[in-house]
């Protein structure tokens, strides 16, 4: 802006100088509170926490592209909106004020003290007929003193338009120094018309001229900066497409070979030792496959080795068993022999030939036990299948080991299930036997059908199973009690009982009554055709029961014992 000049005529000056202070003034808006800010913050935060666990890597990634594309589009429109929009209203506004300026300067230098309304209207019209197009009011104290108002457009234009503020502005004088040369200065301020923007400014001139102000509509610039705006939001969604494929393209890029180790990891833990990954690179993906592929190779070769000490160790004991059958078989012949002569033995011999039987036939079921597991180690047990009375069949079972006196049956005829007979009487001999010699008496053996299923509970009446050894019960070997490292159980029984429970597709659990004592349930489908089938010729010659005895070994010993099993934990 230029600085006030002095007027032609009179040698009235005319001050049309803008002050560099604005005349509208702004108070500042209410401050939210800051503690429920955060609050709103935080919770939204945690709630964007919780809904990223579960989109995929690959969302989160393009909505991380599309974020970081979108506030990047977003402040570089709105940096190049606000610098265009205060161009090219300030330059807008520079104009009018200047030509303002000038006209005022121009226009009523000439006019007399105290002009008429026509005067200033005639002035005013002159000076709305620039190419500025802007409407002028001029307010003077005509003849007689009485003040007259003449707009070049009285339908657009009148006081009322001006702001208070404005006015006050104005008119205003300031005392002149050497600071500030002149007693009056130009204002200007934007307003709202009917909805639509103005600029509307105003000066007085210096010396009891007249006051005059200016309304010069914006509304081509709001529409310049409209279409501005448009066009910034267009290049914003474009540029979020853009980031939007940029993510695909990226994400393609990372998590393909991210997927293909996912896949591989996969395979590796189905079994397929031999999976490895295709490496091309030298990026940290590469690094990674290459790091994968040695970690299989590794893992097979252990594995390897592992199998192979494995099957050796199977073969070692499946090998010594068959040995040792022969001899046994010998042994155990001789043994019986003993036994039915111990009557005619001198009494100084016949404890040790006694401990001769009961060890030999311990053996005996040790043997055949290892080799039964052995079996189910290599994968090569399987059933003879046939329709069973469960109820004969448990009583069977009790009868061929001289059980009717110490355990009760609770058990419907007729209940038919399709099983293999033999491993459900290995199964029943371990669970009975076990409650008989670990438990108390009686042992209560109950029958019950549910839906499709065969459960058999095997309740004693003894101490129970402590509580950290019930994890245990069926593991190999395991004795709850170092003091019975002698036991006449093997510690097998109870094992072989669940692997032949799950060759059925059953399970077998242990637990206590709330009554006192412990309580094993047997649960089998009623119906396992759905498995394996092995032909009759093919039946093992071992009978693989836990105390290794068939119904003709199972009979009562003279020494009054009962074949006997080890509790798998007691």
């Amino acid at each position: 802006m230029c600085a006030a000049a002095a007027g032609q005529g009179r040698g009235r000056p005319v001050v049309p100088d803008p002050d560099p202070h604005r005349a509208r003034r702004r108070l500042p808006p209410g401050r939210p509170a800051v503690t429920g800010r955060v609050r709103r913050w935080a919770a939204a935060r945690n709630v964007m926490k919780l809904s990223l666990r579960w989109i995929s890597l690959r969302l989160r990634l393009m909505l991380v592209f599309a974020l970081v594309a979108l506030a990047a589009a977003v402040s570089a429109s709105a940096i190049a909106y606000w610098l265009n929009r205060d161009a090219v209203l300030t330059r807008t506004q520079d104009a009018a004020l200047d030509d303002f300026r000038k006209s005022l300067q121009d226009n009523t230098g000439t006019l007399p003290l105290g002009p008429t309304c026509q005067e200033l209207q005639a002035a005013a019209e002159r000076m709305a007929a620039t190419s500025q197009k802007y409407e002028v009011l001029l307010i003077d104290s005509g003849e007689g003193g009485r003040a007259c108002a003449a707009p070049s457009d009285r339908d657009l234009f009148s006081l009322k338009v001006v702001p208070k503020s404005l006015q006050a502005a104005v008119g205003r004088e300031r005392r002149v120094d050497d600071s500030n040369r002149y007693a009056y200065h130009l204002y200007w301020q934007r307003i709202t018309l009917d909805g639509k923007p103005y600029l509307v400014g105003g000066a007085k001139v210096i010396g009891g001229g007249p006051t005059g102000y200016l309304l010069k509509s914006l509304e081509n610039e709001r529409e310049d900066l409209n279409s501005l705006a448009w066009s910034l939001g267009i290049a914003t969604g474009l540029a979020l497409i853009g980031s939007a494929l940029l993510a695909q393209a990226a994400a393609s890029t990372v998590l393909r070979p991210v997927q293909r180790l996912g896949d591989a990891a996969r395979r590796l833990g189905e079994g397929k030792l031999d999976t490895r990954l295709r490496v091309s690179g030298t990026d940290e993906l590469a690094d990674l496959s290459r790091t994968f592929n040695k970690t299989a190779e590794s893992l097979e070769k252990r594995v390897e080795e592992l199998s192979a000490r494995e099957a050796a160790s199977r073969r070692f004991v499946a090998d010594m068993s068959h040995e040792l059958r022969t001899p046994l078989t010998a042994i155990t012949a001789v043994t019986e022999v003993l036994e039915d002569e111990a009557d005619n033995l001198d009494p100084m011999i016949a404890p040790a030939v006694q401990l001769v039987v009961s060890e030999t036939r311990r053996l005996n079921d040790l043997v055949e036990n290892l080799m039964e597991v052995t079996r189910f180690d290599a994968g090569t047990a399987r059933l003879v299948l046939d329709d069973v009375d469960v109820a004969d069949q448990v009583t069977a079972c009790i009868d061929a080991r001289a059980w009717l006196d110490a355990v009760e049956l609770d058990a419907e005829r007729g209940i038919v299930a399709r099983l293999d007979p033999r491993r459900l009487d290995v199964i029943l001999a371990n669970l009975i036997g076990n409650a008989l010699k670990h438990g108390g008496s009686p042992v209560r053996v109950s029958v019950r059908t549910e839906d499709d299923a065969l459960r058999i509970d095997v309740r004693d009446h003894g101490p129970g199973i402590p509580e950290d050894v019930l994890p245990h019960v069926f593991d190999r070997f395991y004795k709850a009690s170092a003091s019975r490292p002698r036991s006449e159980g093997s510690g097998l029984g109870l094992s072989i009982a669940l692997e032949n429970a799950h060759i059925h597709g059953g399970e077998i659990t242990a637990a206590n009554s709330p009554e006192g004592g412990a309580v094993f349930t047997l649960t089998l489908p009623r119906d396992v055709s759905g498995l394996e089938e092995q032909p009759a010729g093919e039946r093992d010659g071992a009978d693989g029961t836990a105390d290794g005895k068939n119904a003709k070994s199972a009979k009562t010993s003279k020494s009054g014992k009962t074949g006997k099993n080890g509790k798998g934990g007691q």
